[in-house]
């Protein structure tokens, strides 16, 4: 008879969590994109950088929303965030916030085009002692999934995304992937799963740097997709018996109070779970953010999960398995904003004396959203496949305004230089 962890690996979690990692034969694999043309004429640009106003060092995932809309976007690893606006929206103001720390909000008029350096101050207020001593943190997690029908969107939803996924060999970037995704959500407490639509990609491989082996992700926008833990269910029947939960030190974000429960996986559990931290909204118990990492100390299964194919002289090891997500709130609702995944890998090979090591992130955020009416707007033929491989293609890469009006997560420096070089090759190559 199966145990609680087999039927949860058979079900929906960790398998979309984990997902799916291709070590192939050199190949190419192609899927065409649905290229659009927009117009950045009716937008504002804001660059800027988070930081903490006493370290001065960068606040990396801090969340920017325009108020009064539902136009967002997240700071990457070095703090540094692009928001294009429209114009008619001139005279809105954005909330920069950031957990653990106090809320700011300023007017667009009072941000310039150019580099806007933002200040958040840490808060050191702690929850009161009567809030943590009258419940255990076991109940209040019981609590947050039941509360999930009143806390989490419960229409049908049109969400715009950016997505990428980059794939490093030691420090090197070998490959880049972005996209902007159209997603039809869900309601939080509907079975069916999300349906996504490719709208606009590019990407680029180096498939010299890469060896005899083609490192390729199966799933693309879906792996950060299914991070919405509250939509599919980290936690399932039975998980009293598979994890332990205890109180972390109390934090704030958006000026909220939020309880922090630690979780890790009951010691008698041998498959490989998960041990992390939750967030949870302290006056409405809505899990606000979440952060967590594989247990790899069963390595042999760990590998079972990760790896579809690889080469018979090849032995794959995972090193590095991280989950990031945020949730956003609109009118007391809360929504996916925000996940990235981190995962590491090393490759031994037969009579070869030293290792390789591939590093890969993927992350999404939303940018925009609306509500829709019950029935999904993706046509079925032009829905995204779970399984899809982004294509290997870089044209988009030599057009400086390829993104138009969409916002995306700014690049951090190393990505930037990637691009930068990317550019140079395909201007040869056109020169050639």
């Amino acid at each position: 008879m199966e145990n609680l962890i087999e039927k949860s690996l058979k079900k929906s979690l960790i398998k979309p969590i984990i997902f799916l990692i291709l070590f192939l034969g050199i190949q190419h694999i192609g899927y065409s994109s649905n290229l659009i043309e927009t117009d950045t004429i009716g937008f504002n640009r804001y660059k800027g950088k988070v930081i903490d106003s006493k370290t001065k060092k960068p606040l990396i995932f801090a969340s920017l929303n325009v108020n009064e809309s539902n136009i967002s976007t997240v700071t990457n690893s070095q703090g540094e965030f692009l928001l294009k606006v429209p114009k008619k929206l001139y005279n809105k103001t954005i909330t920069i916030s950031f957990l653990g720390y106090t809320s700011s909000v300023y007017k667009l008029t009072d941000l310039n085009e150019k580099v806007n350096i933002i200040k958040l101050d840490t808060h050191i207020e702690e929850l009161s002692e009567v809030n943590i001593v009258t419940k255990d943190a076991l109940s209040i997690v019981k609590q947050m999934l039941k509360q999930k029908q009143h806390n989490y969107f419960d229409t049908h939803t049109n969400m715009t995304a950016f997505y990428r996924e980059t794939i490093q060999k030691r420090k090197s970037y070998v490959s880049l992937s972005e996209a902007v995704v159209d997603i039809n959500k869900q309601p939080y407490m509907n079975n069916k799963r999300d349906i996504l639509q490719l709208y606009k990609s590019r990407k680029n491989t180096d498939y010299k740097k890469l060896d005899t082996v083609a490192f390729k992700l199966s799933g693309g926008p879906f792996n950060t997709l299914y991070m919405d833990i509250m939509k599919y269910d980290l936690f399932q029947e039975g998980f009293e018996n598979e994890y332990h939960f205890t109180f972390g030190k109390s934090t704030k974000i958006d000026n909220r109070p939020i309880y922090v429960i630690n979780f890790k996986q009951n010691k008698l559990i041998k498959d490989p779970l998960f041990y992390g931290k939750l967030y949870i909204d302290a006056q409405t118990l809505a899990l606000t953010s979440a952060k967590f990492y594989l247990n790899m100390n069963n390595i042999n299964k760990a590998r079972k999960i990760f790896i579809i194919k690889k080469p018979k002289n090849a032995i794959v090891t995972p090193i590095k398995a991280e989950y990031k997500i945020d949730y956003r709130v609109r009118n007391g609702k809360w929504y996916y904003g925000y996940s990235r995944i981190e995962l590491g890998f090393k490759v031994n090979w037969d009579k070869k004396w030293f290792n390789t090591i591939y590093n890969t992130t993927m992350e999404m955020a939303i940018t925009d959203w609306k509500t829709l009416s019950e029935k999904p707007t993706i046509k079925y033929k032009e829905r995204l496949k779970k399984s899809v491989i982004m294509s290997d293609e870089a044209s988009g890469f030599s057009d400086p305004d390829f993104w138009g009006t969409y916002n995306v997560i700014e690049p951090e420096k190393p990505i930037e230089s990637a691009i930068k070089k990317i550019q140079k090759q395909l201007k040869r190559k056109k020169q050639d």
